[in-house]
C-alpha cells in the first residue's frame, strides 16, 4: 500500500476540530459567527472567535482613545457571544473561546489560525467599498491557500 493510501477515511472521525471565525462587530461578521457556531456544533469542534484590534499610526489618533475603543468593542463582542450562547444552552452546546489580537485583520487571523492549528476559517464578506480594489480579508485568506475558507454574506 502506498503512503498516500495508508490513511483510510472513517465515518465520524474526520472533519474540522478547530474552526476560527473572525469578528469585528459588523453584521456580516456576526452572521459568520452564527454560521461557524453551527458548523462547530455539528462537527463537535472548538469554535475560536477572533477579534483583531486595529492598530493606528501614532499620529492618526491625535489623542483619540483608540485602545479604549477597541477594548470596548472586544468586550461588547464577548457579551454578545455569551448572550447568544446562554440563549441556546441546553438546546445547542458549542465549545468556544474568544481571542483578541492587535494588528491588521488578515495578519491577525492568519496568526490565530496557525497558532490554534485551525482546520477551517470563516469570515464575513467585506462591507467596505474600497475592498473591491485592494482586496478583502476574505480574498486574501482564500489566496493564502492554507485552510478551507468560508465567506458568509
Amino acid at each position: 500500500m502506498t503512503e498516500q493510501h495508508s490513511h483510510r477515511f472513517e465515518r465520524g472521525t474526520d472533519g474540522p476540530k478547530v474552526i476560527v471565525v473572525g469578528v469585528d462587530g459588523s453584521d456580516s461578521s456576526l452572521r459568520a459567527a452564527a454560521y461557524a457556531g453551527g458548523l462547530a456544533r455539528r462537527q463537535h469542534a472548538l469554535l475560536a472567535v477572533v477579534y483583531v484590534q486595529p492598530v493606528m499610526a501614532a499620529g492618526a489618533a491625535l489623542g483619540a482613545p483608540v485602545a479604549e475603543t477597541a477594548d470596548a468593542i472586544a468586550e461588547d463582542l464577548i457579551a454578545q457571544i455569551r448572550d447568544a450562547t446562554e440563549r441556546v444552552k441546553g438546546i445547542f452546546d458549542v465549545r468556544w473561546e474568544f481571542h483578541t489580537l492587535r494588528g491588521d485583520p488578515y495578519s491577525g487571523l492568519v496568526q490565530a489560525a496557525d497558532d490554534l492549528k485551525a482546520d477551517a476559517v470563516v469570515v464575513g464578506a467585506s462591507e467596505q467599498a474600497g475592498h473591491r480594489i485592494v482586496g478583502s480579508v476574505a480574498v486574501r485568506l482564500v489566496k493564502a491557500g492554507r485552510w478551507p475558507v468560508t465567506v458568509v454574506p
